[in-house]
This record gives C-alpha cells, structure tokens and sequence, in this order.
C-alpha cells in the first residue's frame, strides 16, 4: 500500500472541523486525526504486508521547471494547516511506517515508482490518492482507493474495469483526456471548447493523443479548428501529467515491510497531539496494550461493572457506602429511568417518585451527601418535575469541562469521554426510530462514564481553576435552576398591544420604502438590496462579500450619513422597527399558559469570558437606551402577590476592574471621591475644571475609557466619534501621558498572555488564547484585542456570580419571602414582598459590594417600581 500523504492530510483537514480538533497549546491537529483515522481503517480492512506513505517536499519540482504556473492557481496553504505535516510525520513514525520526500519530485512520482516495483516484485499494490493523476498507475496489479468528495472516510476502489466505466477509457489513456480537457486544480489549461466527452470520443475514435494531434486534420467545425491552434497545449499537459516511475529512491521494498508497533512511542507521540481515543484505536489494531507509566499493562479502556437492580434498604446501604457517585436521571413514559455509579459499581433504577421502595433515594438525593452529575441543572429541573429536590451537588462534568476549556468545551457526554477517557460512548444510530439492544448507552453506563470523566476533568485543573469551580461555580449552578424555574411575570396585554403596534409601523415603513423607488422589493434580500442600492439609485459600493457588496446595518448608517436617500431612511428605519416587532413575539410566544411567567434558560457554559447569556428566549438583549426598548421592560412586571420590582446593578464595574487591575493613581482617586469618572477623565485630559468638562467631551472620554479596554484603535475612535483619525490619536495620546498605569497595564496584558497563552481574572478563571501564536496577523490581532478585555470582563461576570451565590444564602437565611428572578450582565431583578424592601436591599447592596476587594468601592445603584423599566435607575 503507498499513500499520496500531501492529498489525503489536505482532504482530512477539509473534512473536519478546525476548532474541534485542537490542543491545549492551540495546535491544530484535525488533518492529522483524520488523516490517522482513515489510516487505521485502511490498514484493519486491506491488511498490507507493506506500507510507505509520500509527501511532497514543496510546490517545486521538474514540472514548475518547464512551466512555471504549474499549480500556480492553488490559494495558500490554510494558516491551521500548517504546521500539521510534520506532526503528522512524527506520528507516522511513532507508529513504525515509513514516509518518503524526494527533492524535485511529488509523491505522485514517488507513488508511480514504488507501484511498479511492487507489483514487478509480485505485489498486489494499493495506491491511496485523491489527485487523478494515479488513475494512470492502475492496471491487472494495481488498484486505485480515490477518496469521495465527502473527505476520507469513503473510498471508491478503481480497478481497470472501473476507471473504464467511469471514464469510458482504459487507465492508461487517463492523463491524454486530462491532457486535452485541461486540470484546473493544476492549473493546466486545456484545449478550448474540449470536453470530457470530446475527449473521450476521440481517444476511442484515434486510440491515442498522438495520433489525434497526427491526425487532427481530419475533425472538422470550431472544436477542430480549436484543436489545430492549442494542440500545443494538450502536449505540454501530456509531459506534465505523466508520472516518473524510476524515481531514484533510498529505500527498497523490504525496508518498508510492517513491523512491530512501539506502543510507547505512540502513546508519547498521541498525548502529545491529545488524541486518546486514536490510542485505544492502534492499540486494538495490532493486538497490543496501552502502556501505563509503571510500566504494567492495563487493559484498553475500564471494564464496565454489571448493573445492579437495587431497592429499599439495598439500595440505601449502597448509597450510604458510595463517595460522591454520579446520578443520571432520564425521563420515560413509566416514570424515571435512573443510573448510579461508582468507577466500581453501577446500579439501576426504575423509579417512581412517591413510591415507598425508593424513600431513601429521595431522602439522599435532598441530603447534602456528595453527588456528580452532568450537565445538573437539567438533572434538577427533571428531579423538580417529580416532586424531589436535589442537593449536594458535588460536580457537574458539563461545568467542569468548560471551566477547563471555555473556548471549545465539550456539549455531552460522550464528547467529553471522547476527549477525556479515550473512550467512545455508544450512542446508536441517528437515523434508527428503534435502537438495537446495546446500541445506546443506558443511564447506569452513563453514569459510570460521568463518575470517571469527571474526575479526568478535575484531575487537570491548574492554579486557581479549582477554586473558580468549587467556589464560584458549583454554588451558583442551583441558584440559576431556582430562577428558571422562578421565571419573571408578564403582562401580556400590554405586549399583544405594543405588538400590534410595531406590525402597523413595519408594514407603514415598507410601503414607504416602496414609495420613493417605486416598486416593490424584498427589504430582506441582500441580493435585491445590491440591485436597488448600487444599480438603480448608484450609490458608492460598500465592502465587498462572496455575494456583492455588504448591506449590514453599519454600512447603511454611514452610507445614509454620507449619501442620504429616502430609500435609505425607510430602510432602516424598517429594520429597526422589524427587530423590535420580533423580540416582542418572541416574548409573547415563551409567556406560559398556566402561570403567565416567561422562563428564560440561563446558560452558564456558553461564554469564554465566563458571562451569563440568556436564552429561550434571550432577555438580555431587550434594548434598553430606546424609547421603544423601555416600552418592552414594561411589559415585565411583579405578580399581584408582591408589592414591588427591585433592581440593582453595578455601576462602571468594568472601569472600577480597570483602575484595580491597572492602579493607575488617578483612576482609583475618581473612584474613591466618588466623582463622575468621565467628567473627572476628561477634566485631565482637556485641561479644564470637572464642573467645564462639556457633554461632548464627556462622551468622547468614555467612548474611550471603554474602547481601550477592547483594543479599540485611533481610526476605531475617530469612526465611532465621527472626528478625525488625527484627532482621536491625540485623544489616545493625551489619555495615556495622564493615565500611564492603564497603558502600562493594557500592554503587560497581552505580553503574559503571550507567555501564558491564557489571560486571568482576579479569582484565576482562565481564558486560553491559543491564536496569540498565530503565524496568521488577522487572527493575532483579534486575539491580542480580545485578551485586553478578558481579565476585565471576566472578572465582571465572577463578581456578580459571587453576589448572586451570597444574596440567594442570606435572603434564604433570613426567611424572605422576595425572590431573586433575572441576572442581566451587571443587574440582579427582584421581585419584592409586602414591607421586605428595605430588608432585602440592605442585604443585596452588602453582598453586591461585598462580592470583591478591590482597590476601589463597588458601587450599586438600586431601582424599583411596578415594572422592569420604572424600576430601572
């Protein structure tokens, strides 16, 4: 077997997704898994004696010579593609196989030379190649494995009789079609207005290109005469596109004879790549074990422990024996299904809650005894439909997972088993209504899998990570399932009105649109935008796209503001109206019939930056600087049994971080007299009393006190003032010669995340910045810019999680009946009982303000009124 390496590394890397497929360090490495995946498949289903894999060197070789644009239309090589060729080497290497590169040739060349010597040897040879070319290679000994458009898990077998049926020629008059048809990918022009079928009929009318070009006086119309003036063309790919089968090579057919595997070696090789389930792959491949470091064998993968059916006092010895086991609980028609395990036992349940076989599973799982679990806020929302409580929640995998990797964390179980364990999670077949016995994992095995990933997980936890999770968010992971199911009133009246409202306006806006062009067109088509805006009314072009030019609302604003149009003035005023229309009838369609409460779901594994979102639906992106975006928080309003709505919300928290993290002198001294920080910024940097600092002055400063934090640039700030670029670089350069401690701070920022490759909150939350090492400037610059707020947001949102773990304890502790319903960014929502307001405020600005030590205050601002928007502050 010989493999074109270069070809089948490409199409892996097309066929698996960049981000699923990286390393702690950002390596990219989802050529090298695939590449290694279909690897191990070839060699369990062909079983061949021996074995070498080609590589091309570089684009150069003999052909480049003669013809300098040969491949020259090929893009550049993929910035997360580099790099991956040697690591796949070594890996190939570890595993006993051997690669071959000869300077001036590609491993085409390489493939053609080998196939001849084999099958002159006796061999039956297997080419592996996704470059047409090696069709030329196939005959009674040598067989073609083409790799399907699909990438590399499919392979169509080309045999002479099947390159004759797909190609209606034999494999040997292969390249004269190419020849005269032309490559594109090779960048090899063909001869005008010939086809494949062209060609196809001529080689079987002629029996060769030559005595085509010999005879080519004899093929009459405009294909002839094409013909007669590129014939040229169709040599020169002939000498191209024909393989060199004597390569002179450095190594012979017995060198490349299979041997035995080092197992070590690859484990090393694997870890360092992190692929374990590859590992287990190889290892079963050639009959081995997987080293351990004592060097004792260990079996592949931990023997799963047969289930036990357990109930009553079984059952309640075993719980009152097991440490921290996990707990899966699934939902059935019968009742719920339910696995517990200990990485040495599983049991099964069949449980019906209420029931007096299972009291002390109920009675354990309201216990603070230790428990695991994944993804526990949906297990707690399955428990509450039951009637149960659960309590003692000691892991969550999900969580755990996130806290690990919050750029790319693992969504279920058997991905973080995958990733973790190097084990595969049976998960059945999509596509079957009715999964075979076995198939799919039952919640014991489940819960057997979580006990040990989990521990996996936790097992790689560095510096403050642990605390971040045990003391952060572990705690709060309760508290956001107490919320949900609180869900906040709605006055749905008020929003079917306002609905009404804003479909009138949309419609009204439309027909105007239509009016001052005259006809009708689809305002939600960019194409038919493109043809109304740069054709009809020839309006400058924005920025270019794969589809024309931009029409995104940032392009229309500055195009309105430099070109102004009717048109344009409908447009987006339509597009505004429209988007408010659609966030109300998304909030009346998630207000629940029985209790008239919208129940968002806090999703707390979805940002890097470990923040909050809000989804089903998303309440955290209800305007809220708009007239009509404060129409919206009406309709959010406090149930008849509670007097009042409460809200609090830090204010500046993310420059109160700035000036802690930075210590910048002047910042802290704004904070701490308690002075307007814009107006205090602005009366340094303009040179001027606080009380002359003008409104537009202000808001120039805080446009950029926040924009620094974001990397913004000189040019950014000049378009988000609309000023010159001149002028926001002096407004940079003024800021930083008052306030050096945040341009110092700013900049050390990105030098340790540069070492590190992760940034880090106060409390130690890490966020990974793998791109920071990007041989590609573009992803680079957006990493530096991202790791400058990172430290800063994320310690924003550990704050508020802080406050939210201690306001929920002490309102609990005191016996309120208030209830904590919403967490928007930076602003808790309350929904408060009759003569608790005072009570309750006192312990929610303590705890709020308490939340974080700083070097200066954290100050919380407080609202209340009958609704979300009279209670705002």
């Amino acid at each position: 077997m010989v493999i074109d390496g270069h070809s089948l590394a490409f199409r892996a890397f097309y066929a698996l997704p960049v981000d699923s497929f990286q390393t702690q360090t950002g390596q990219h490495t989802n050529a090298i898994h695939g590449f290694i995946s279909m690897l191990i498949n070839l060699l369990a289903n062909e079983n061949p004696d021996s074995l070498a894999i080609a590589f091309d060197i570089s684009r150069h070789s003999f052909r480049t010579e003669e013809y300098p644009e040969y491949k020259g239309t090929r893009g550049e090589t993929p910035v997360e593609f580099k790099g991956q060729i040697p690591l796949l080497q070594e890996a190939l290497h570890a595993m006993g196989i051997r690669t071959i590169e000869k300077e001036g040739y590609e491993a085409d060349d390489i493939l053609a030379t080998l196939s001849l010597e084999g099958a002159n040897a006796g061999y039956r040879v297997l080419v592996v190649s996704g470059d047409r070319d090696t069709i030329q290679l196939v005959d009674d000994n040598v067989t073609l494995l083409y790799p399907s458009k699909q990438g590399v898990s499919e392979l169509t077998r080309y045999d002479a009789d099947k390159v004759m049926e797909r190609y209606g020629v034999r494999p040997e008059q292969y390249p004269e079609i190419a020849a005269l048809v032309g490559e594109t990918s090779d960048n090899l022009p063909g001869v005008p207005r010939v086809g494949e079928k062209t060609a196809v009929k001529w080689i079987n009318q002629f029996g060769s290109l030559e005595e085509i070009i010999r005879r080519q006086d004899e093929i009459g119309g405009k294909v002839g005469e094409s013909l007669r003036e590129n014939a040229h063309l169709a040599e020169r790919n002939r000498r191209l596109n024909r393989l060199v089968r004597d390569v002179e090579l450095d190594v012979t057919l017995d060198d490349l004879k299979r041997g035995e595997v080092d197992m070590e070696a690859v484990q090393q090789k694997f870890a360092e790549l992190e692929f374990r389930t590859l590992l287990q792959r190889v290892a079963k491949l050639v009959g081995a074990e997987v080293p351990t470091g004592s060097g004792k064998p260990a079996a592949i993968g931990a023997t799963l422990p047969e289930a036990r059916l357990l109930i009553d006092e079984e059952l309640g010895d075993w719980l009152s024996k097991a440490t921290a086991p996990a707990v899966y609980l699934s939902e059935t028609a019968g009742g719920i299904d339910v696995g517990l395990a200990t990485p040495e036992s599983t049991v099964k349940l069949v449980w019906q809650p209420g029931g007096r076989d299972y009291a002390q599973f109920e009675e354990w799982l309201a216990s603070p005894a230790p428990k695991v679990f994944f993804d526990a806020k949906q297990q707690l929302r399955v428990a509450a439909a039951a009637g149960v409580t659960v309590d003692g929640i000691a892991g969550d995998a999900l969580l755990a997972a996130w806290v690990l990797r919050p750029i790319a964390p693992e969504k279920t179980i058997a991905e973080a088993v995958f990733r973790y364990l190097g084990e595969e999670v049976p998960v059945g077949d999509p596509n079957q209504l009715v999964p075979e016995e076995g198939s799919v994992a039952t919640p014991e095995q489940l819960a057997w899998y979580i006990v040990r990933v989990h521990t996996a997980i936790v097992g790689r936890f560095e510096g403050r990570t642990a605390v971040v999770y045990e003391d952060i968010e572990l705690p709060l992971l309760p508290v956001l399932a107490q919320l949900e199911a609180r869900g906040v009133a709605i006055d749905l009246p008020l929003l079917e009105a306002h609905h009404a409202e804003l479909t009138e306006r949309v419609g009204a806006l439309e027909q105007r649109a239509f009016d001052s062009i005259g006809h009708e067109v689809n305002l939600s088509s960019p194409k038919q935008l493109q043809q109304v805006l740069f054709e009809e009314l020839d309006m400058p072009k924005t920025r270019k796209t794969k589809s024309g030019y931009t029409t995104d609302a940032a392009a229309l604003a500055d195009l309105q503001q430099k070109h102004p149009h009717p048109f344009l003035d409908s447009l987006l005023a339509h597009r505004d109206a429209n988007k408010l229309r659609q966030i109300v009838e998304t909030l009346i369609k998630a207000v629940g019939a029985d209790d008239q409460r919208i129940h968002t779901t806090l999703v707390q594994v979805g940002a890097s930056t470990g923040r909050l979102a809000s989804t089903d639906p998303n309440l955290q992106n209800i305007p809220v600087r708009s007239e009509e975006g404060r129409r919206i928080r009406e309709g959010f309003i406090h149930a008849p049994e509670y007097a009042t709505l409460l809200t609090a919300d830090y204010s500046q928290i993310e420059m109160r971080i700035m000036a802690h993290l930075s210590g910048d002198e002047g910042l802290i001294e704004a904070f701490n007299a308690g002075e307007d920080l814009h107006r205090f910024v602005g009366s340094r940097i303009f040179g001027v009393a606080p009380a002359d600092v003008t409104n537009e002055m202000r808001s120039k400063v805080k446009a950029m006190s926040y924009g620094l934090a974001y990397g913004l640039s000189a040019f950014g700030l000049s378009k988000q003032l609309t000023i010159s670029a001149g002028e926001a670089k002096q407004l940079m350069e003024d800021y930083f010669e008052r306030f050096g401690g945040v341009r110092d701070y700013l900049r050390s920022v990105v030098e340790q995340a540069k070492r590190d490759t992760y940034t880090e909150t106060i409390f130690g939350r890490r966020r990974p910045f793998p791109d920071l090492a990007s041989p590609n400037r573009i992803l680079r610059e957006n990493a530096e810019r991202a790791a400058l707020n990172a430290p800063i947001q994320g310690s924003a949102a550990d704050i508020i999680k802080i406050a939210m773990i201690r306001v929920e304890q002490h309102m609990r502790e005191a016996g309120l009946k208030s209830r904590m319903l919403l967490q928007i960014h930076d602003e808790l929502m309350f929904e408060v009982a009759e003569g608790e307001q005072e009570q309750l405020q006192g312990i929610v600005h303590a705890d709020m303000s308490g939340a974080a030590q700083l070097l200066v205050p954290l100050e919380v601002q407080f609202g209340h009124g009958p609704n979300w928007n009279a209670a705002a502050h």
